[in-house]
């Protein structure tokens, strides 16, 4: 039995990043071996057992051959006749395909150290092309590289076309895509993984709604990324900044879409309601966000139709999220969102219960409720 640090750690180790988790490959192990020196299986498709002190990955060897559609359709041998370049020869790109023992010796049979060295992500076998799911992975690499200058080899983005063109996208899980989207988009160049998309041709499958007018999405999810470079006030207090983050930059590159196209997009992506019910907002009520002569009464709707009452907390984040998109229409967003936010305290302080006490009943009170928020609003300098 052999073990070999494989993947991620061995490559970023080597780009002096920070090495986050450590994955293995066991060489010449049955799974049996693997339960008897307490490891715990935890792979259904082939054997992947948790380390029982670290709980670090360690997977047999194992080859795989293409039986179906999707990225789910292959046969695993994962049998201690499975040699470590073999294992390495099915994995994406060279890159990846780097092992080292426990001597910190590399093993590199398909030159991924120079494609290190010359910051080049290709594809390690025509095997490649079985996965689709490799199209939106390869994406995300460039996108998390392209800070050091990685580009996409010309071979491996042809291959990438190919496989776009061949349907097999759409027989991806949306979670699956989404995951890979949500990962993207919290790198430092999140606009990349769009670019490699389009360049791949494969926006149609899951992002048509972006494909019109990419270059303003692009342009409007920089923004987002600038903005929180140079105040962190973009992010929202009390919210976890990862989550605020994905909700900015998601509703950045959305924000010029229709509210009915953004909800088809989420929807495809299955994309969380924390995240969706934000960018639905921004795209159904960006016109009365943007307006900075809005009257009280145009107030009074934006409040209620994003029910700022009972979900300020979610207001107060759509407003930090909508700030990318109003900065490129050239909106004074700072002023315009401290407006709003005046007029939603103010608002606040009318109490129903004042209100009956006048003797207000039934469907009566709703009416002179409003009246009173917008005779609120108007009392400030709006």
């Amino acid at each position: 039995m052999q073990v070999y640090l494989v993947g991620g750690a061995v490559r970023d180790a080597l780009l002096n990043r920070k090495v986050i988790e450590r994955d293995y490959v066991v060489v010449g192990a049955t799974p049996e071996e693997m339960l008897n020196q307490g490891f715990t299986q935890v792979g259904k498709d082939f054997p992947v057992f948790l380390h029982p002190k670290t709980q670090e990955e360690y997977a047999l060897a194992r080859t795989e051959r293409k039986s179906g559609k999707g990225y789910t359709g292959f046969v695993c041998d994962a049998s201690s006749s499975v040699t470590l370049e073999e294992d390495l020869l099915r994995r994406d790109l060279t890159v990846n395909a780097i092992a080292q023992d426990n001597f910190g010796n590399l093993i590199d049979p398909y030159g991924g150290k120079k494609d290190l060295e010359n910051r080049v992500l290709r594809h390690v076998s025509d095997a490649f092309s079985e996965d689709p799911l490799r199209v939106f992975r390869v994406a995300r690499f460039a996108t998390r590289y392209a800070y050091l200058g990685f580009t996409i080899a010309t071979e491996t983005m042809a291959l990438l076309q190919n496989m776009a063109e061949s349907g097999e996208l759409s027989t991806l899980s949306a979670e699956r895509v989404w995951q890979e989207t949500k990962r993207s988009l919290l790198e430092k160049t999140p606009h990349v993984f769009f670019i490699v998309l389009n360049q791949a041709h494969g926006l149609n499958d899951w992002f048509t709604e972006l494909e019109r007018n990419l270059d303003t999405a692009l342009e409007t999810l920089k923004t987002a990324v600038e903005l929180e470079k140079a105040a962190s006030k973009h992010l929202v207090k009390n919210t976890d900044s990862e989550t605020a983050r994905l909700i900015t930059r998601f509703t950045a590159l959305l924000s010029h879409l229709g509210e009915e196209e953004a909800k088809r997009l989420c929807g495809r992506l299955k994309v969380q309601n924390q995240v969706s019910e934000i960018v639905s907002l921004a795209c159904k009520f960006k016109d009365l966000l943007l307006n900075t002569q809005s009257s009280p009464a145009d107030l009074l709707a934006l409040f209620n139709g994003c029910d700022a009452w009972r979900r300020e907390e979610r207001f107060t984040l759509l407003l930090s999220a909508f700030a990318p998109y109003a900065h490129n229409k050239g909106v004074d967003w700072q002023h315009q969102q401290k407006r709003i936010e005046d007029a939603l305290a103010s608002a606040n302080q009318v109490n129903v219960q004042d209100i009956i006490a006048t003797g207000v009943k039934g469907p009566e009170i709703k009416d002179a409720l409003n009246q009173a928020k917008l005779s609120a609003i108007a009392s400030i300098n709006t």
